[in-house]
């Protein structure tokens, strides 16, 4: 492996290892702020960052642009939220799992090779054995498997939105006009909220790490990754995700799962690196960016 590769594979790995990380310490803010008010202040947090080292103002948006940019915002403002009330509610790994299911399923969508039929069945199998189905003891809650499934269809429109977002504007630009659009989304909910925990300073210090570790740092070495990396490459890399997401769970959240769940997030993984194994190398992966929640 070329020098090049070997800093692209691990600026990637270390950008999905700081957004789950990211996403075991938010967790640990919902018991004082609860989930919308932990977006909030993530998005919010995140959107100053990459103002003042983006500056998007700096360069002309038409009004077609905006008009492709707020969706794109919104998207991911809604992502972010369902994804972390489905965290208070399910492990951090099977989030993530049940997430993935949304580029993975516009992938197939898009997709007319017979050989995906295999990844649609991994990635099903993958889904009904997390469904609350009998009584079995490691069953998840039934709201949280929805939102989570919510979340991925919101990543799937974010990704939508992103590739129209991509031909009209740079993708650094539009990456954060769609954080901060995000964060007005978000915004009047959070606000709804209990905010008393905020007069402590060691929250504030836990959101600020948290909007650094979940947006500004990831984005930042994707950006590394994509400048030399396919785009199958970058999806292929980017399935192992849930197993990262599964081990910030047990390590920094105690979370522990059943051998059937460690089978199901291993299915979805396998579903979504086929699927991006098999598809055309052509195409764009710009509009993943700062879509991890």
């Amino acid at each position: 492996m070329s020098p090049s590769a070997l800093a692209s594979l691990l600026a990637l790995v270390l950008a999905m290892s700081s957004i789950q990380f990211g996403a075991s310490l938010a967790k640990q803010l919902f018991p004082v702020l609860g989930p919308v008010a932990t977006t909030m202040l993530r998005t919010s947090l995140a959107g100053l960052m990459l103002l003042a080292v983006q500056r998007p103002w700096r360069k002309p948006i038409t009004r077609k642009a905006w008009l492709l940019v707020l969706p794109y915002g919104a998207a991911l403002g809604i992502m972010n939220t369902l994804f972390y009330l489905a965290l208070r509610r399910i492990p951090l790994g099977l989030a993530v799992a049940l997430e993935f299911t949304g580029p993975l399923g516009l992938a197939l969508i898009h997709s007319h090779r017979r050989s995906h039929l295999l990844w649609v069945a991994l990635a099903s199998f993958g889904i009904l054995s997390l469904l609350p189905i009998g009584d079995r003891i490691d069953a998840l809650d039934p709201l949280g498997i929805v939102l989570a499934l919510g979340a991925g269809l919101c990543w799937a429109l974010y990704i939508i939105f992103g590739q129209k977002v991509g031909r009209e504007l740079p993708s650094a630009q539009a990456s954060c006009l769609g954080i901060c659009i995000a964060a007005l989304v978000v915004l009047p909910f959070g606000l709804m909220q209990p905010l008393g925990a905020l007069a402590s300073p060691q929250l504030w210090g836990k959101a600020l790490a948290l909007a650094f570790l979940s947006s500004a740092l990831p984005y930042s070495l994707e950006m590394i990754a994509l400048k030399r990396m396919s785009t199958h490459s970058f999806g292929i890399l980017m399935s192992i995700e849930p197993a990262i997401a599964t081990c910030m769970g047990l390590i920094f959240l105690g979370e522990h799962l059943s051998p059937l769940q460690f089978v199901a997030i291993g299915a979805i993984m396998v579903a979504s690196a086929g699927s991006a194994l098999s598809s055309s190398p052509s195409k764009k992966a710009d509009s993943y960016l700062e879509a991890g929640a």
